[in-house]
């Protein structure tokens, strides 16, 4: 790849590497060089600029980062790849569990080529669906081909990053007591550990209370595992000190096997970790009694995932095993909890209760979403690209024979909204699918049920390029220059949305915005189709199934 900086007249084609704002001009990083572009640069008095010029054997860089994620995460549905934007692509979790990291094969991929990097959770870090795993990233505008080739191999050898989802598991507490010991202590072991299964989708389906005796415990675990339960957890009522201690005494009694005793965390030295027969068993130790997290959670976290906790595994937990002081052991009420890096929420709205004015077949007035195409109702494409892309919600507002429009979606699961204002105009449905979005959405895409040509791909790329605190926190698609429909917008502007009146939409609100624009390119004319009469949708039809 070439890289430097050149004078204007000669950069038709060229990668912008440095963003150009002068009076009224604005050029992001990594915009290609059009004639027209050239002409508003010379217009503006601008002479060279910083440019990257692709050569045989580059990869551009969004291709590439999509070769890198897809070859990095698992096909077995629990990552899900983002869209590339300026050569990253981001990896998130699918469902909550733990992200298993080939680490050596990262490492290797890491090492290939500095253009190329990949960057991922700790291994064995818990997430929740949606949770970003990985991220990977080009540094310059194009990597080589033979880098991404030889990447591309050593992460396809294994699946070197996935998630082992939490299963619903039926969990037994075998809780032991001292004479003298307050039942309260032991309900309070209780609503420790219902407050770590709970949010993991497990539960407590077993319990028995017993004295801290061999004999009693023995039995009471013989009658927990009789009880169908996956996962057998004993609370004793003191540390387990030796082998030979109660808890792993009635283990052995029972006919079950010790594993090993004590672990390289700190707190949580003092767990046991074995099996009866296909039973997990774990005795706990003292600090699973504090909602802190503790060696227990990352014991608890791999039996609920389904995943071994032997000897070896425990072992390995030593490296990044002390918690004590750690900073990611704050107190509860000390501090916030840190929000992870997710996949943006955004909403869809998809607008479908218009008259169709200019809609006519024979002279009479028709709705236009409702008219075939290929075998299906026109509104069904637009609602069915939202709901294949990573938006999280997708909303109809119907209103013009919103019943008829219904039937026409039946069995897809979106949120129908009807807008009984909607002669008022389309401003009136735009606000009733805002006020349909959680306060924890970030963003919303605005899509016109009357475009049948939009995709989930070119949906999941604006979502991709949406970040606010990157000043991108309006995305349009364009094409030859001219911009369309569908528009995300940030949370930020929901306010100044509802003012809106009559057949104003949204669009109105780029110009006093135009700095948290960002445009991208759609690739063909999808954002610019949309069907407004009889004659349009005649030579969509034509086009799309000549």
């Amino acid at each position: 790849m070439q890289f430097g900086r050149f004078p204007v007249a000669g950069a038709i084609g060229a990668i912008l590497a440095h963003g150009v704002r002068q009076g009224e001009l604005s050029f992001r990083k990594g915009r290609v060089l059009s004639a027209d572009d050239i002409q508003a640069l010379t217009d503006a008095g601008i002479s060279d600029v910083t440019i990257a010029w692709t050569e045989p054997g580059d990869v551009p860089e969004d291709r590439a980062a999509a070769r890198v994620a897809a070859a990095a995460a698992a096909q077995d549905g629990s990552v899900r790849i983002g869209a590339a934007f300026t050569g990253r692509v981001n990896l998130y979790a699918q469902t909550a569990g733990l992200v298993l990291v080939d680490a050596a094969a990262i490492s290797a991929a890491n090492a290939q080529d500095e253009a190329i990097t990949l960057a991922t959770l700790q291994p064995f870090a818990k997430v929740a669906a949606g949770q970003m795993l990985a991220t990977i990233k080009i540094i310059p505008f194009a990597a080589r081909e033979a880098s991404i080739a030889s990447v591309e191999a050593l992460l396809a050898a294994s699946a070197a990053i996935r998630v082992a989802p939490f299963q619903a598991r039926q969990v037994a507490l075998i809780s032991t007591r001292l004479p003298g010991m307050k039942p309260a202590l032991l309900d309070k072991n209780r609503e420790a550990l219902d407050a770590r299964l709970k949010p993991l989708g497990s539960a407590v389906t077993f319990e028995r209370r017993v004295p801290h005796d061999i004999g009693a415990v023995s039995e009471a675990i013989g009658m927990a595992a009789e009880s169908g339960a996956d996962l057998i957890l004993l609370f004793g009522a003191s540390a387990i000190a030796d082998r030979r201690d109660v808890l792993p005494a009635a283990l052995e009694r029972a006919g079950g096997r010790i594993a090993v005793l004590g672990m390289p965390v700190d707190p949580g030295n003092l767990l046991m970790s074995g099996s009866l027969g296909n039973h997990p068993v774990i005795g706990l130790p003292g600090c699973a009694r504090s909602p802190r997290l503790n060696g227990f959670d990352f014991v608890l976290w791999r039996a609920l995932a389904g995943l071994p906790i032997g000897r070896a595994e425990i072992a390995a937990l030593g490296v990044g095993g002390l918690l004590a002081d750690s900073p990611v052991r704050p107190h509860p009420r000390e501090a916030p909890p840190l929000t992870p890096p997710r996949l943006p929420r955004i909403g869809a709205i998809v607008l479908a209760a218009g008259h169709s004015s200019r809609m006519r077949a024979a002279g009479e007035s028709v709705n236009k979403l409702l008219q075939p195409l290929a075998g299906q109702p026109m509104v069904r494409y637009a609602v069915e690209a939202a709901l294949r892309s990573a938006a999280s919600d997708v909303v109809v507002v119907i209103g013009n024979e919103g019943q008829r429009v219904r039937a026409a979606l039946d069995g897809l699961p979106v949120i129908f909204l009807e807008n009984t204002d909607y002669s008022s105009g389309l401003s009136t449905s735009l606000i009733s699918g805002l006020n349909a979005f959680p306060a924890d959405c970030d963003g919303t895409l605005v899509l016109l049920g009357d475009m049948p040509a939009i995709d989930a791909g070119l949906l999941d790329r604006m979502i991709a390029a949406f970040d606010p605190g990157e000043d991108r926190a309006i995305i349009v698609p364009v094409h030859n220059g001219k911009r369309g429909n569908p528009v995300l917008w940030a949370r930020r502007f929901f306010d100044e949305m509802r003012t809106l009146t009559g057949d104003a939409g949204a669009r109105a609100l780029l110009a006093p915005y135009a700095g948290l624009v960002c445009e991208i390119e759609a690739g063909s004319d999808a954002p610019l189709t949309d069907i407004d009469t009889e004659q349009a949708l005649s030579a969509f039809r034509e086009r799309s199934h000549p």
